[in-house]
């Protein structure tokens, strides 16, 4: 991992802020949806987290806690989310600086109709080459699923062995939920959301798109006939 100099947590909660309100203007992050992190002490871990139940478009310092490794908030005001624990994990499994958990419309779709193969395939798209380590639009990206479950302490230990199952993957979907990806920086994790978000709904549309020019020129021969 680079040796980044760590935001302070004023800097960090100004960022994710920012991020929150870029992430809802593109309908990635509605409602409460969504949650937040930025590494700001490496050893010990420390964490800035946004808190539970806070509007991401609406987020301001004060909903961004300052929390070490065993939940204790130091900072802020109110609950971290209540999927801290799986921040935690993919840090300390991923070396990750910054995990960020958007819940569009694309990633849950996808998440739920590909839920049974365990993951989603992408390859092909120059889009590709934005994630770290991509140099080529024919890699392929395989983006484990993961059941969704209202337990945080099991569900991590799902998520800690998924991703040592794929240690390539650059994210991870929960199904029916919404996408987790991370970097070795704030901005990175932000490339890594764009980039995956981009894609899960270029893959969405072309199916939905040959599904109704599937659909069309059915009708439109029928018409003829």
């Amino acid at each position: 991992m680079p040796n980044a100099v760590p935001l302070t947590p004023q800097q960090a909660a100004d960022s994710l802020c920012a991020i929150g309100r870029r992430f809802h203007a593109r309908g990635w992050v509605l409602g409460t949806s969504g949650n937040f992190s930025v590494v700001t002490c490496p050893e010990p871990l420390r964490l800035s987290i946004t808190g539970s139940s806070v509007d991401k478009g609406a987020l301001e310092p004060s909903h961004i806690l300052d929390i070490d490794d065993t939940c204790a908030v130091h900072g802020g005001h109110g609950n971290p989310s209540a999927e801290t624990l799986l921040h935690f994990e993919i840090v300390r499994r991923r070396g990750a600086r910054s995990v960020l958990h958007t819940h569009s419309v694309w990633s849950t779709l996808l998440s739920d109709s590909h839920g049974l193969d365990g993951g989603i395939a992408v390859e092909g798209y120059e889009m590709l080459k934005g994630l770290d380590g991509v140099r080529t639009h024919e890699h392929r990206e395989w983006v484990p699923i993961v059941p969704n479950d209202q337990d945080m302490t099991r569900l991590a230990r799902v998520v800690g062995s998924t991703l040592d199952r794929y240690p390539d993957a650059h994210g991870i979907l929960l199904q029916r939920h919404g996408l987790y990806a991370w970097g070795t920086s704030l901005p990175e994790a932000v490339r890594h959301i764009e980039i995956l978000e981009f894609l899960f709904e270029t893959i969405g549309r072309t199916a939905t798109y040959g599904m109704y020019r599937s659909r069309g020129g059915q009708h439109g021969t029928a018409q003829d006939s």
